[in-house]
């Protein structure tokens, strides 16, 4: 294969996965904080001796959308949103993750948990607990639980220390590989639950737009393997 089928080739996968993230994202649509994803090309051209350069697209970047998705009001004790920047600290078998999806309930020892019964940490890094005999619960702006007007704990609001470092391991989890510090100046809204910021009519119109790219380089490349095939006819001749 010469130089332009391999540098089409590496188009047509960076396409494939664009699809594969942006099919992800509308299926993600309803998805409770879910973020959506972006994928960013890249091109790496390579200078050859007594030949032309050769340039070669890659697709290896993913860029997380930060947008406010929606919030939806459920009224539930343990729904909570955040409005503005910033993430819930979960703790799972493999280490803290950053969230948006607020749908949390108790579990059976009074901490505060996903539905995944991983725990939330609060804003020193230690489980949310609720007292068995608490009652009238309510959270402020800042995350403050209180019963009954007596405070305690405080849901927790933390940002990576390097956004870009930021790696997705589910839906809705995310992994900050340069570690996490705690963020203010974002509100918790008790009884609001935050929805996916995907926008789907874009998502639709992209995926679109990647499947006619994608059909175009599959042509280009069956027109160029008839001229080869053409060409090796035409010297056995």
């Amino acid at each position: 294969m010469d130089n332009i089928g391999y540098t089409t080739l590496t188009r047509q996968s960076g396409l494939m996965r664009e699809m594969q993230v942006v099919a992800n994202n509308i299926a993600n649509a309803a998805t409770t904080g879910f973020r959506q994803e972006g994928l960013v090309f890249g091109e790496h051209i390579k200078r050859l001796d007594d030949a032309p350069s050769v340039s070669m697209a890659t697709a290896n970047i993913r860029n997380t959308s930060m947008m406010q998705g929606g919030l939806t009001q459920t009224g539930g004790t343990f729904d909570f949103a955040i409005e503005g920047d910033g993430f819930f600290l979960i703790e799972t078998p493999q280490g803290e993750r950053l969230s948006r999806a607020g749908s949390f309930s108790l579990s059976a020892e009074g901490d505060l948990v996903t539905n995944d019964g991983y725990r939330v940490l609060d804003a020193g890094g230690a489980p949310v607990f609720v007292p068995p005999d608490a009652s009238d619960l309510s959270v402020a702006a800042d995350g403050t639980m209180s019963s009954n007007g007596r405070p305690l704990s405080q849901i927790g609001l933390f940002q990576p220390s390097d956004p870009n470092a930021m790696i997705r391991e589910d839906g809705v989890m995310f992994r900050s590989e340069g570690g996490v510090e705690p963020h203010e100046g974002s509100a918790i809204l008790q009884g609001f639950l935050e929805g996916s910021n995907v926008d789907p009519i874009s998502q639709i119109a992209r995926m679109i737009e990647v499947q006619r790219s994608y059909e175009l380089g599959q042509k280009f490349l069956e027109a160029d393997d008839e001229r080869i095939r053409n060409s090796l006819k035409t010297f056995v001749k």
